[in-house]
């Protein structure tokens, strides 16, 4: 499957990234369902109180509609993430709304939540019911809601019994007003009202937060505190930037929305390491944001990633990249006779007394 994936990809950048990205998910989903490979057992990781194959994710965003968590899982993710899901259907901003930048390996994206609600997701997620794999759900408020906590409670008891962790997406730059939900007061009540709900309906079910990387570092502070206090389960660092790097090339530069991919690596990097001394061990982080090699992935772990993601990265690598990053991180662990815990985290002081990245 990885080799037929990755030999459409030139094809695939001929077309609109939006239909491109259409015409893949239909055609993994007329794949038949196949087991991954088994990982080598160093590659096994431990949190949340689930058992990860190997630290290799699929973000959200690739599968917003739960239509291929299977099919992902047999190319060889350790997880899947799908999402993000809101309670009711809503078209999203208006199209063009994604946008490769090819000399930058980067993607901005404004798609504005776009889903099919809540149905017809857990409609899927139903059907593959007792399957093997760990499959999220993230789960997002409609644009016109005017208490968005509720909708994310909504979201933890429509996939109660379906999803094996949920992460509360608060991060997205591109549905207006809803990155104040990272404002402390919020974000307060946000986790007390989700954890209430998730103890009624889903008792035992990991509870993630996904953060932004435009965050300043005394809001981190904040976010930080709150959700240690309200023991959350894990963070995910990082959603895509609203900021514009240096030095970015491609034409579609100046297109509004979040990006992702290469140029996020850095910024998205510095806040999972600041995030990890924050945290102080309290419950493990998922790093996300420019992955693209193993070098990139174990930079990840380095700064504090238990767990990673990625998804900006197939646009570019393919599917192939996923054992790529599985090889190049056991040839780290045997060239240091170490494992995966004591890699992770392991530079994040170091990181966060260099310079921020500009």
């Amino acid at each position: 499957m990885s080799a037929l994936f990755d030999l459409a990809l030139p094809f695939a950048r001929l077309m609109d990234p939006e239909n491109a990205h259409r015409l893949a998910i239909r055609a993994l989903g007329c794949l038949p369902l196949r087991a991954p490979e088994p990982d080598d057992a160093r590659l096994k990781v431990e949190a949340f109180g689930l058992s990860f194959p190997n630290p290799v994710g699929l973000a959200a965003g690739f599968d917003k509609e739960a239509e291929v968590p299977d099919a992902m899982l047999g190319a060889g993710f350790g997880f899947v993430e799908v999402g993000t899901i809101t309670p009711h259907p809503q078209p999203g901003n208006p199209r063009p709304r994604n946008f490769r930048l090819t000399e930058d390996r980067a993607v901005i994206n404004r798609y504005g939540f776009n889903s099919g609600g809540h149905g017809p997701a857990k409609g899927r997620l139903v059907a593959r019911k007792g399957r093997p794999g760990i499959v999220g759900v993230n789960v997002g408020a409609n644009k016109e809601t005017v208490d968005r906590a509720a909708d994310y409670v909504a979201g933890i008891a429509a996939f109660a019994g379906l999803a094996d962790y949920f992460t509360a997406n608060v991060s997205s730059p591109n549905t207006p007003g809803l990155r104040d939900l990272q404002e402390e007061k919020a974000l307060d009540d946000l986790l007390a009202r989700t954890i209430e709900a998730r103890d009624r309906h889903a008792p035992g079910v990991p509870l993630l937060l996904k953060i932004a990387p435009d965050l300043a570092l005394p809001h981190l502070d904040g976010v930080v505190e709150v959700t240690r206090r309200r023991r959350i389960d894990g963070l995910i660092v990082s959603n895509t930037t609203i900021s514009r790097p240096a030095g970015l090339r491609s034409p579609q530069k100046g297109e509004t929305g979040g990006l992702s991919g290469r140029p996020l690596f850095a910024l998205s990097t510095r806040m999972l390491a600041e995030t990890y001394v924050r945290v102080d061990g309290a419950f493990p982080i998922v790093g996300v944001g420019g992955i693209d090699s193993a070098e990139t992935a174990l930079a990840k772990i380095e700064a504090g990633a238990g767990l990673i993601q990625l998804y900006s990265g197939l646009v570019y690598e393919g599917l192939g990249l996923v054992p790529r990053l599985k090889a190049g991180i056991l040839a780290r662990l045997a060239k240091e006779h170490a494992t995966l815990n004591e890699l992770t985290g392991r530079r994040a002081r170091q990181i966060v007394a260099e310079p921020f990245p500009g």
